[in-house]
């Protein structure tokens, strides 16, 4: 049972290194990452997608469904809310809200995000088991690190990412309900034109 999980494409505020509001959407590079996932994908033999309900996942979540496949929503693959920050440059902040474990005035804590990561794990195991093949989710930067930090432990030879990048693929196998990453951040799809932004930032 395969899992594939795909982080959004990229945002201009992605780019920018500004903490996303909400309703942030897909960049033109974006738009472009989210058509080369969907082409890598193709031969995948999808069985079903699910997506995080903000536009800049759901968009990407709809490139991939361009052949009819229908796309489910599930809200606890949003990503960390970052409250009163979101909109802010994040180089101006003067502390790094990533690392912070309290909640942002208005937002989440580390410990809620947490527990919020582990339970859209759990239901994307669950979801896994119903199908005989590939099923596919996507989310965010730092849901698919939590993911790969606590949940999904590589196998040997798989590094995993210091940072999960736009539009990349990580594969988990689930075996006996026991979790494995297998691939972890590849953006081997992406070309010069729609390559990732290392400098890119993460949350919001």
């Amino acid at each position: 049972m395969t899992l594939v999980l795909i982080r959004h494409g990229e945002t201009a505020l992605n780019a920018a290194r500004v903490m996303q509001p909400a309703d942030t959407p897909l960049s033109a590079r974006g738009e472009r990452q989210a058509q080369a996932l969907a082409r890598r994908l193709a031969g995948m033999g999808l069985l079903a997608l699910v997506s995080s309900p903000l536009p800049r996942a759901w968009r990407t979540a709809q490139a991939l469904a361009a052949t009819g496949l229908p796309i489910g929503e599930d809200a606890r693959l949003q990503e960390r809310n970052f409250g009163a920050l979101r909109g802010r440059p994040y180089d101006t902040l003067g502390f790094d809200p990533l690392a912070m474990a309290a909640a942002p005035p208005g937002g989440e804590s580390a410990a809620a995000f947490a527990a919020r990561v582990a339970a859209a794990f759990e239901a994307l195991r669950l979801w896994c088991v119903g199908h005989p093949g590939p099923v596919a989710a996507v989310s965010h930067g730092l849901v698919i690190q939590q993911m790969l930090l606590a949940h999904a432990p590589p196998d040997p030879g798989v590094a995993l990412p210091e940072r999960v990048g736009n539009a990349s693929v990580t594969l988990i196998e689930f075996d006996g309900g026991v979790a494995r990453t297998l691939l972890a951040g590849c953006m081997a799809h992406l070309d010069a034109e729609s390559g990732d932004d290392p400098a890119a930032l993460s949350g919001g």
